[in-house]
Parts: structure tokens; C-alpha cells; sequence
């Protein structure tokens, strides 16, 4: 992914130059010289605004009995406790 800088001034002059570079990544928006907005695809905003699934959504999706899973043993961290 490509991130591109241009100034108020730039977008202003190129807006659909702004336009193609945000298809191909980030476009960060300068008010002088300093960052302040960033210009994305609205894929790009839905993808970076999307919730992750919770683990209730997860094993009630469709087919979720099919998966296989082994946990990792943890017999390594866990001790037997000295009572002593």
C-alpha cells in the first residue's frame, strides 16, 4: 500500500489526482506542513471501520460445528502448587 502526501493547496488544484492516488493507498492531507486528514477509498474506510466478530458470532456462523480445533496444551506453564 502506497501512502502520498499532498498539501491543502495540491488537493485543491487535483482533487481527481488525489482521487487515484487514494485507489492505490493512503493520502495524507498537509495544512501547513503539518497532517491533517487523510483521504480514502470508502473500501478502504468500511474495511478500517468494520467490528471484528465476536467469538459468539463465530461459533454460531454456519458450519462452525466442521471446524477443527486443538487448543495448545499448557502443561508447560501451569505447576503443580507447594503446599509445603
Amino acid at each position: 500500500m502506497q501512502t502520498t502526501i499532498d498539501s491543502s493547496r495540491q488537493l485543491n488544484q487535483d482533487a481527481s489526482g488525489a482521487k487515484r492516488a487514494a485507489s492505490k493507498g493512503t493520502v495524507i492531507i498537509t495544512d501547513r506542513g503539518r497532517p491533517a486528514h487523510v483521504l480514502l477509498t470508502i473500501e478502504a474506510y468500511e474495511k478500517l471501520m468494520r467490528k471484528p466478530a465476536s467469538i459468539v458470532e463465530l461459533l454460531a456462523m454456519p458450519g462452525a460445528d466442521d471446524i477443527e480445533f486443538e487448543p495448545p496444551r499448557l502443561g508447560h506453564v501451569a505447576r503443580p502448587a507447594d503446599l509445603h
